[in-house]
């Protein structure tokens, strides 16, 4: 086991020559990371997972029977649940290579993906979001929104913390009850009040 300094692989995973671990992450049983792969420190990727030539940020938790495909970005501190899916193609053919074509997907930092939830690509999910589990995916998500259902619908804000932020006062402003961090509504989102 690692002493958090130095990449932990589980002997039945296999890490290509090439990728790059950062200190303390985890990689676990039957995993396969490509040899492109960037992956920041603290980060553990679960069993079953498959990490192709892509960057994940520092902090991220990647669980169970997870492919992050090439095209797909997770920034620092993200996780994706067990089972979730991202894609990299909107039109697949197992006789044609769209190998070009694919299309590029983005996770900000701090969103949170459910279990067996689907990200289509093309899509950027924003900072601290969090996308319920069994989710279907095909448009960008605002910061802090909570997304849910097939197709994946906005029902509310989530505060940083993970906590649910209550509805709006009328200035526009919510705090939440977890952390009291504050926000505000802007452009159809919220951000962070700092007054």
């Amino acid at each position: 086991m690692s002493d958090g300094t130095e990449p932990f692989v589980h002997p039945s995973a296999v890490v290509d020559p090439g990728a790059r671990l950062g200190a303390g992450t985890k990689v676990w049983h039957f995993a396969h990371v490509m040899p492109g792969a960037r992956i920041g420190a603290r980060c553990v990727i679960g069993q079953g997972c498959f990490i192709a030539d892509v960057s994940i940020g520092d902090g991220c938790r990647v669980q169970n029977n997870v492919s992050v495909f090439d095209g797909v970005t997770l920034e620092d501190d993200v996780f994706v649940g067990p089972s979730a899916v991202f894609t990299n193609v909107n039109n697949p053919r197992a006789h044609i290579s769209r190998r070009p074509a694919f299309t590029p997907t983005v996770v900000k930092r701090g969103a949170s993906i459910g279990a067996n939830a689907t990200i289509v690509c093309g899509v950027t999910i924003g900072e601290h979001a969090f996308i319920g589990a069994g989710a279907v995916v095909r448009h960008d998500v605002a910061p802090h929104a909570i997304v849910v259902g097939v197709p994946a619908g906005w029902i509310g804000w989530m505060c940083r913390c993970g906590e649910r932020l209550p509805h709006a006062d009328g200035t526009g402003r919510m705090t939440c009850a977890g952390c009291a961090a504050r926000y505000r509504t802007k452009d159809g989102g919220v951000v962070a009040d700092e007054s």
